[in-house]
């Protein structure tokens, strides 16, 4: 099938791109001799699993459910972290688990014995903050003042709780690996002298390492640092943008051109609060690939409009060589990664149907959403 002939709106996954992200992550791990996996909260497109499951991929869960996908679909080890387990659901994190990370000193003391029945099936570990922000969005900075991620240094007793075998500390989104230097620094300084008695450490995900530009000899470079200094300690990387950052966009249609006091909205036939919730979260503005890179006054300008009743459903602006008509599609870029794990069903407003390109250039739809879907998910 050609993609020309599927209706829009529709996401749209590249299998070459996604093969070309998952070389470039798997030669970091080889070479730095470190443990990268996937954060499903950044891709559950489970349809897509089977080419993960070549570059033998592993996987970190914060829900039951991720945990289950985890094993159904990818079969993968799976490391677990959430922000507070409860006894209905620590059996089955702790059954289903390799390593589980613990957010509060509190938790890991409640459910120390039931970790210990296990006999070493799972290897516990406490999330710490190293109270460095690098991050200019604060929705997304976990290392805000009062964050409730992680225990910081002055919290911690003055010898390694017993039992623990690892840290967690994540504090990056979509960073560069001069970000992971800063606060890898302020995590051996606040929690070096705890690091000889522990067999692991994961150092998060926001390691955008697939991004144009990266420097991922650097962060090589970086890690393999960390590891000569800290021979006992696996490392472990669990980036969620890196695995699908473009490999993927949504294509829409416009559906109608309104004017009002001079702005000019194109509607389109998807949603930004629906199909794109982190452009009205970060906010951000996403590319267009029929677009002008900047705005230019001078040429045919728009703001676009999503089909829900949400006012706010709209981002903008963006100029164009020639007017917009309806009937017309658009491009928006990069939205694989967070964009399809994020969509709802605001307004009845179904998903966009999802499509692989396989590398040899035929698309085929591997989902579409029906009233069906938006039903069950009512009753």
């Amino acid at each position: 099938m050609k993609e020309t002939d599927i209706a829009t709106p529709y996401y749209i996954v590249y299998e070459e791109k996604l093969r070309q992200n998952l070389d470039l992550i798997t030669s970091v791990a080889r070479e730095a001799d470190v443990k990268i996996i996937m954060a499903f909260k950044a891709n559950a497109l489970w349809r897509t699993f089977p080419i993960f499951r070549e570059y033998s991929i592993d996987a970190t869960a914060s829900s039951l459910n991720e945990l289950r996908l985890a094993h159904d679909e990818l079969h993968a080890e799976v490391h677990t972290y959430c922000p507070a387990y409860t006894p209905e659901t620590i059996g089955e994190y702790l059954d289903g688990s390799t390593h589980i990370t613990f957010n509060s000193l509190s938790q890991w003391e409640r459910f120390r014995p039931l970790v210990e029945k296990r006999n070493g099936a799972v290897s516990p570990g406490l999330r710490v903050n190293p109270q460095c922000s690098v991050i200019d969005t604060d929705i997304y900075n976990p290392a805000l003042p009062g964050s409730r991620f992680g225990v910081t240094s002055d919290m911690m007793p003055e010898s390694l709780p017993e039992g623990l075998e690892g840290f967690h500390f994540h504090a990056l989104c979509e960073s560069t690996s001069h970000d992971l230097e800063r606060v890898l620094a302020a995590f051996e300084e606040q929690f070096g002298k705890y690091l000889p008695g522990l067999k692991w450490v994961n150092m998060g995900g926001g390691h955008l390492m697939t991004r144009e530009g990266y420097d991922t000899s650097h962060l090589i470079g970086i890690l393999r640092d960390f590891r000569l200094r800290h021979p006992n300690l696996q490392v472990i990387l669990e980036p969620g943008s890196a695995f699908t950052w473009r490999t993927g966009d949504l294509v829409t249609s416009i559906v109608d051109i309104v004017e009002n006091q001079g702005v000019k909205t194109a509607i389109i036939d998807a949603s930004f609060a629906c199909h794109m919730p982190d452009t009205l979260e970060m906010p951000y503005k996403p590319a267009i690939t029929e677009a002008l890179t900047e705005v230019d006054l001078t040429r045919p300008t728009y703001r676009l409009g999503g089909n829900s009743c949400l006012s706010g459903d709209y981002t903008g602006d963006w100029s164009f060589d020639a007017p917009l008509r309806i009937g017309q599609r658009l491009r928006l870029e990069d939205m694989n990664h967070y964009t399809t794990v994020k969509t709802n069903m605001f307004n009845g407003i179904s998903h966009p149907a999802i499509v692989l390109c396989e590398s040899g250039g035929d698309c085929r739809i591997l989902r579409s959403f029906t009233y069906q879907d938006y039903k069950s998910r009512m009753s």
